[in-house]
C-alpha cells in the first residue's frame, strides 16, 4: 500500500501516530502514514524520531522513497537504533526547526526563479540556505540588486497555496515547468501546483511556508559561473 503523505495536505503537521508496516533488510522503516518528507526535488529528507509506546525513541536521520516502490517512504534510522516490529504503533515526530528552515528556503527559491526568469538547470535546499542554477546568457548579475528584488517579493506577504491538475492540463501549459533537470512526477494522474499569490505558479512536490512573510529577510550570498551559460545563485536566510 502507498504511504499516506500527510505533509502534502499540511506542511505544518509536526507529528502523527502511525503503524509500522515493515522493516527492510537495510533497516529502513515503512509506516502506513508519515509527516516526513522524503528526499526529492533538491529538498533533503526530514529527520526526527519515531516515539515508541514504552517511551523510547528511534532516531531517524532521513527519509527516502522505497527504490522498489516510489509510492512508499522509508524512514532511515541512525546507526545503533533498535528496529521496531511490524504492527507496532509509533508516533513519527519531525525535527521541526530543521524542516521549517527548509520550507522557508524552498519558498524563497520559488521567488528567486521569478527574479531571474530563466530556465532552471538544478537546485538544492539546505538548512537555512539554498541555490538554483540558471541557464543565463553572458552578463553581469549583481548580488545587491537581486537581494533587493527578492526581498521585495517576500515583503508582499503573498499567500502560498496548492492545487492539483491532470497530466493533460500540464501538457497544455508547458510553460509552468521551469526546471530543465527535474520534471514533475507523472503516473498518478495528477500533478501538484504551488501558487505564491499572483507572483508564481509551478509544479512542485516540496514543502513551503503558508505566506511569504514567514520567510523573513533573505540575502543573495554568491553568484558562481558554472559553464558558458550556467550561473549558480546562492541564497541564505538572514
Amino acid at each position: 500500500m502507498p504511504t499516506e503523505l500527510l505533509f502534502r495536505q499540511d506542511a505544518y503537521l509536526r507529528e502523527t501516530a502511525a503503524t509500522v508496516e515493515a522493516v527492510n533488510e537495510r533497516g529502513g522503516i515503512l509506516l502506513d502514514r508519515t509527516v516526513f518528507y522524503a528526499t526529492g526535488g533538491g529538498q533533503p529528507g526530514d529527520a526526527g524520531t519515531l516515539r515508541r509506546s514504552d517511551g523510547s525513541a528511534i532516531a531517524i536521520g532521513t527519509a527516502v522513497y522505497d527504490p522498489g516502490d516510489k509510492s512508499r517512504i522509508l524512514h532511515v534510522p541512525l546507526e545503533g537504533q533498535t528496529a521496531p516490529q511490524p504492527g507496532e504503533t509509533v508516533t513519527a515526530v519531525l525535527d521541526w526547526e530543521r524542516r521549517l528552515k527548509r520550507m522557508k528556503v524552498h519558498t524563497a527559491l520559488h521567488l528567486l526563479s521569478v527574479v531571474l526568469p530563466y530556465p532552471v538547470t538544478g537546485g538544492a535546499i539546505g538548512d537555512g540556505d539554498g541555490r538554483l542554477d540558471f541557464d543565463i546568457p553572458e552578463g553581469g548579475l549583481d548580488k545587491v540588486e537581486l537581494t533587493e528584488k527578492l526581498n521585495a517579493l517576500v515583503a508582499r506577504n503573498a499567500e502560498v497555496s496548492c492545487r492539483w491538475i491532470s497530466d493533460e492540463e500540464l501538457d497544455a501549459n508547458p510553460g509552468l515547468v521551469k526546471t530543465m533537470s527535474v520534471k514533475p512526477p507523472r503516473g498518478s494522474g495528477r500533478i501538484r501546483l504551488v501558487a505564491i499569490g499572483d507572483i508564481d505558479l509551478q509544479p512542485c512536490g516540496g514543502t513551503h511556508v503558508a505566506n511569504t512573510a514567514e520567510i523573513g529577510l533573505v540575502a543573495v550570498t554568491d553568484i558562481e559561473k558554472k559553464g558558458k551559460q550556467n550561473r549558480r545563485v546562492r541564497i541564505a536566510l538572514a
